[in-house]
Formats: C-alpha cells, structure tokens, sequence
C-alpha cells in the first residue's frame, strides 16, 4: 500500500523591518561580485563540479555582468580554457525550465570574456600582481588542496586584495584542528569573517531550508525531536561511483575526511540544532556551532572501536560494470591503508540528545545508493493486545538530491483490520533548479555567508573526528571489505537496513 501526501511550497513572509541577523540584511547588492577568480581552474573540481554550477546560475539569469578568470598551474592555451568552458557550460547552453533565452546569452558572453593563466599562487607576490588587472569586487575562489591553500594565502597581504574582496575556501579546510586553526588565522589577517565563504556544496539552499522548515515549521514533529520520542538518526551518503580519476586526492582522504568530516557533521547539526530566532546567517549558524560544539564520536571512556567501523571495497560489479580492487585503481597506494567506507556514531552531549546516537556513514561503489537522513522514533508505550502483525518504528527519511520527505508509519488493513500494515506518504520538497555549486555560488555573489561554513564550525569538525582517525591510522580499528556492488559489510546493522 502507499499513500501520496500533496507537498506545499509556501514559504513564510520575512518582516519588512529585518533584524540585523535576517536574510535581507545579510544580501548587499552594492557589494556584488563582479569577477570569480577561479585557482586550480585546470583541477578536476572545476570542470566537473564547479563550472556546471557557474553555467546554471548565469544560464538562469540571477548573476547577470558577471566575469570569468581562471588561473592555475597547467600550460593551458587559450583554446584549451575555451574547450573546458565549452564542455562544462553545453548542458546549461540548451533552454529547459532553468535557463532562460536573457541567461543563455549572458553565458555565452561570459565564455567568450573569459580567459586562463598559468599562475603559481604560492609565489610571494605572484597572486597579488595578477589581481591588479582584475575588476572589482572579486570573489577568489581557491578550488586547490588545503596545503596549498594555505601557501597561498600566507602569501597575500590585504593591500594586494581589491576592495570588497571575498575568499571562497573549498572543503577540506585544513587537514587538522591545528592546520584549519592555522588557515583561519591567516585568513582573518586579509578580510573580515563575514568575508570568506568557507564552501559545503552539500549545503544547498534547498536542502537546507527544507530541513529548518520541516521541522520549525511543524509543531507535531519539533514537539517529538528530541531523545525522548527519538532512537537514533541515521545520515547516509552511499553511492555506486567509484573513484573516477580521482585517486590523487581520495586516497589521501578516504571516506571519513571526505563526507563525514565536512558534509555530513554539518548535515548532522542542522538536524540537531535548536530554533533559531530568525533565518540570517548569525542565528542560524550559532545554532549549529552549539549542536557541534556539544558533539563527540562515542560515549566517553569507550573504545572508539565500538563505535567508529571502516571498509575498502573489493572486486565486484555495479550494473553492467566491472570493478577491481580498490587496492588495484590507478594511482591508489596501499601503504595509505584508505577506507572507501567509513561510519562513526556521534553523540550530542546536551539535554535535548543525551544518548541518542547520531550515525554517519558514507562509502563509494556501493549497490544501494542513499542519500538521506532517517529519523527512527522509539516504539510506542504500549500496543493493545490484539493487533496482529509486526509493530514497526515510525521512521522518518529526509532525501537529499532529490530533496524527498517519506513517512513510515503502521496502519490497519487492507483485509484483516486487526492486522498492522506498512504505508509510506510521500512528498517532493521544494527545490532550486541550480546544481549545488550554482546554490552556494549564489550566496557567495549576493555577498550572503548562510550556506558557507564558518571558521569555529570549520576547527570544531576537525576535533570531532580527529581521534577516530588517529584510532584507523594505529589499526586500533581493523579495515573491513565489502564487494563493490554490495551494500557494504553485512555485519554492519546500516547494510542490512
């Protein structure tokens, strides 16, 4: 049986007197951006990821005037530049429910106005000399690994950033508490906090703001979310790819520094967060420093082996597709003993979730592909004698991409009243067109920090997670397999759910 619930997309009206933490006052149309600078624009991350969001986000008409400048380290010809724009702007080019006739034409300006150059930004005054000739406000957009990000930086001085600058830090920030601590310091020497856009493209607006409304917006849930109706929640990204010429970065990461150290934990506490007063950045942001701040891997005392599980894939088939070991991919190293599935449970030491575990897990070449966050509630008090069937926990999935809401609950019927039945009521929650980039690259221009993480979250994360990875580095924790195409270790209780 499945029942349908109609979705509404009606947002409630903001005050026309905005507080100093609301929305309207965080956007400055007289500070819009006027040129992204993109670092490491010859890198995998900007073709494939942050150019599709460029090209959205023009192609839709809300960043009109825009300027394009790649730098990166690669000897790139200007046709070079042109063939990558070209690749990764072609789905925006074509008109759809997205792209409007006046963006296709912004888009294609852009392509046309845009230009790359080799550039090394660690070199002392190198980034500075080439911002010179850029127009201002500029949003520099540091698409680079961490290490050198920071050389980067260290490198600039606040007289070679033009007025209005904003930086744009893309994830991981920093490698450790102590190396995002160090970032942040040098950062807060360039420009102010509400300056740099520290970047979660799993933050998406929608997906964001449809958690908050959920939950805000509906007493029936907010009266039950908390640790008294709650058992566990559960937040999954499992997906069927694989590395996909990405081993240079990922088998230095591994699953637990990709997803759960950044996208996940910050998943984690806007699900956890308590009301905020309004929607701006200020309130909503405190929010989720506090669920952060409360937050540690385990229950004190215990071995983190009990609670934190790591897995690398062997040989297996996803579809049609044959995959090797993970330990046989091109440009893996053994010696760097990486998981590609990774699951640790957090626990919010306050009083609204004392001893509910909070279970993030992520993993690659997997059969089942989840991305979402599921809500189990506990079993009712008492069940009257006589209903027949299995009386199932009330669980709640949130999707992500696409942005779904699923109930499970336990009804009568069909046939045998007495006997328990499972229905699901399903909605689509509301969505942007743009892609995830196109969101958080939207806040950026509009000179909005909601979506962008901010410097204490950023160093809180790292302390999360730190001793489980120094746990999975002595091999207090042992390194499990599972085949690709599989649901991941069977012993698992999330690959038997």
């Amino acid at each position: 049986m499945k029942n349908t619930a109609a979705s509404s997309n009606q947002r409630s009206t903001q005050s026309n007197q905005p507080d100093a933490g609301s929305p309207a006052s965080v956007a400055d149309p007289g500070g819009r951006i006027k040129t992204l600078v993109i670092l490491g624009a010859s890198g995998d991350l900007t073709g494939r990821l942050l150019l599709p969001g460029v090209a959205r986000l023009i192609a839709s008409g809300r960043a009109p005037g825009l300027n394009l400048v790649g730098a990166g380290s690669d000897d790139w010809s200007p046709q070079q530049w042109q063939d990558r724009l070209k690749d990764s702007f072609s789905e925006a080019m074509e008109p759809d429910g997205a792209s409007t006739d006046t963006g296709i034409k912004e888009l294609h300006q852009l392509q046309e106005g845009s230009s790359y150059h080799q550039l090394d930004v660690t070199a002392k005054g190198a980034l500075g000399q080439f911002l010179k000739d850029i127009p201002g406000p500029v949003a520099l957009y540091f698409a680079l690994p961490p290490a050198v990000s920071q050389k980067a930086c260290t490198a600039l001085t606040p007289e070679d950033l033009p007025e209005g600058t904003r930086l744009v830090m893309e994830k991981p920030f920093g490698s450790s508490v102590e190396s995002a601590r160090a970032l942040n310091a040098t950062l807060a020497t360039l420009v102010p906090e509400d300056h740099i856009h520290r970047v979660d493209h799993f933050l998406g607006k929608s997906t964001v703001l449809n958690i908050l409304g959920l939950r805000f917006a509906n007493r029936l849930l907010e009266h039950s979310w908390d640790g008294e109706h709650i058992e566990k929640v559960e937040i999954f990204f499992d997906e069927a790819l694989t590395l996909e010429n990405r081993a240079r970065y990922y088998d230095h990461a591994g699953a637990g520094r990709d997803m759960i150290q950044s996208h996940l934990l910050q998943v984690m506490g806007i699900m956890a967060m308590e009301p905020p007063a309004t929607l701006g950045e200020q309130d909503v942001r405190s929010s989720i420093a506090t669920v952060l701040r409360a937050s540690s891997i385990g229950r004190s005392g215990h071995d983190l082996a009990e609670y934190t599980r790591r897995a690398r894939y062997t040989s297996g088939t996803i579809g049609k597709r044959k995959v090797p070991n993970y330990i046989d991919e091109d440009g893996v190293d053994p010696a760097n003993d990486t998981e590609t599935l990774a699951e640790v449970e957090v626990y919010i030491n306050n009083w609204r979730w004392a001893g509910v575990p909070f279970i993030l897990r992520s993993g690659k070449a997997l059969g089942n592909a989840r991305k979402e966050a599921v809500v189990t509630f506990k079993p009712v008090p008492h069940l009257p004698v006589g209903f027949k069937g299995t009386d199932s926990p009330t669980r709640l999935h949130i999707g992500f991409g696409p942005d779904t809401l699923v109930l499970d609950l336990d009804v009568n019927g069909p046939g045998d009243v007495f006997t328990l039945d499972r229905v699901k009521l399903e909605a689509e929650l509301g969505s942007d067109p743009l892609l995830p980039y196109g969101e958080v690259l939207e806040g950026i221009l509009r000179a909005d920090p909601l979506l962008s993480v901010r410097g204490d979250t950023a160093e809180e994360c790292w302390r999360i997670v730190e001793p489980t990875f120094a746990a999975w580095a002595s091999g207090a924790v042992p390194m499990e397999n599972y085949a690709a195409g599989s649901s991941g270790p069977q012993a698992w209780t999330t690959s038997n759910d």
